[in-house]
C-alpha cells in the first residue's frame, strides 16, 4: 500500500464480529474525503479493500484473519454439475442493467430479502435511510442488474464495473422463490458478464472458512485468494 501512503486510513474500536460470534472486529477505512474513482477502487480492491456506499474498507482485526478477499478467474470457471442446473433453471430470466438510483420497486424487495432472510444481521431491520447509504450512495461506474421473470422483478445484484473486473457489491432477491438459487445463479450471471466484457475478474468479498453465510463463494473454481498480500488460486 505504499502508494496511499499520503492517504488516511482510519481504525474502528473494536465491536463484535458479525460473522464469528465469539471474536472482535475492527475496520480499516480510508479518508471518507477522497474522491473514490474508479482507478482507486481498482487499485484498492487489488489488495483486498471493498465499497460500502462512499466508504472503502478492509477488515484489520488483531487476533483474526478469517476474512480473506476472494475473486474468480472467470476465463478459467467451469460449472459444476450443480451450478449448470441452476443456470438452467433461471434460462428464462430476462436481465437489464439500469442506473445506481433509488427506485421504490428495488427497495422494497431489499426490504422483504433483509427482513425475512437476515434477520440477526446487522441490517436488520432495513430502512430506506439505510439502503440507500449502503447502496444507492454509490459511484459513477455503479450499475443495478435486474433479474425479471416476464414482469416481476426477483432479483437486484448491484455492481461495481472496475478496471480488470466486476465487483459483485451486493444481491438481494425475493425469498419466495428460494427453490431457483437466485444467489448463486446471479453470480454465475455475472461471471459470465465480465467474460464478456472481456474482464479477468469478478471479485465476490470475503470469504470465512468458519462462516456458514460465506461458505457459498467457495463454490466457484477456481477460485482466487488473497492471502499474505498476495492473490493464491485454489482449484
Amino acid at each position: 500500500m505504499s502508494q496511499y501512503k499520503n492517504f488516511r486510513f482510519y481504525v474502528t474500536q473494536p465491536h463484535e464480529c458479525s460473522y464469528l460470534p465469539k471474536e472482535q472486529a475492527t475496520t480499516l477505512f480510508m479518508d471518507p474525503e477522497i474522491l473514490l474513482t474508479k482507478q482507486l477502487c481498482s487499485e484498492l480492491a487489488e489488495v483486498g479493500f471493498r465499497r460500502s456506499g462512499q466508504h472503502i474498507y478492509r477488515p484489520h482485526c488483531i487476533t483474526c484473519q478469517a476474512c480473506i478477499p476472494a475473486r474468480i478467474p472467470v476465463d478459467s470457471f467451469r460449472m459444476r454439475r450443480t451450478q449448470r442446473k441452476t443456470w438452467n433453471r433461471n434460462s428464462a430470466l430476462r436481465i437489464s442493467k439500469v442506473s445506481a438510483e433509488f427506485q421504490d420497486e428495488h427497495y422494497l424487495l431489499y426490504e422483504k430479502y433483509i427482513n425475512q432472510c437476515h434477520q440477526d444481521g446487522d441490517m436488520h431491520p432495513a430502512t430506506i435511510e439505510q439502503y440507500t447509504s449502503f447502496l444507492v450512495e454509490s459511484t459513477e461506474f455503479t450499475s443495478f442488474y435486474e433479474f425479471r421473470l416476464d414482469e416481476r422483478l426477483l432479483a437486484v445484484s448491484v455492481v461495481d464495473h472496475l478496471q480488470t473486473s466486476l465487483s459483485a457489491i451486493y444481491t438481494f432477491y425475493d425469498p419466495d422463490y428460494s427453490q431457483r438459487s437466485l444467489g448463486r445463479y446471479c453470480i454465475l450471471w455475472l461471471i459470465a458478464e465480465a467474460k464478456k466484457l472481456r474482464l479477468p475478474y469478478l471479485h465476490l468479498g470475503y470469504w470465512i472458512r468458519n462462516c456458514q453465510k460465506m461458505k457459498y463463494k467457495i463454490e466457484y473454481r477456481p477460485v482466487d485468494l488473497y492471502i499474505s498480500q498476495e492473490w493464491r488460486q485454489v482449484k
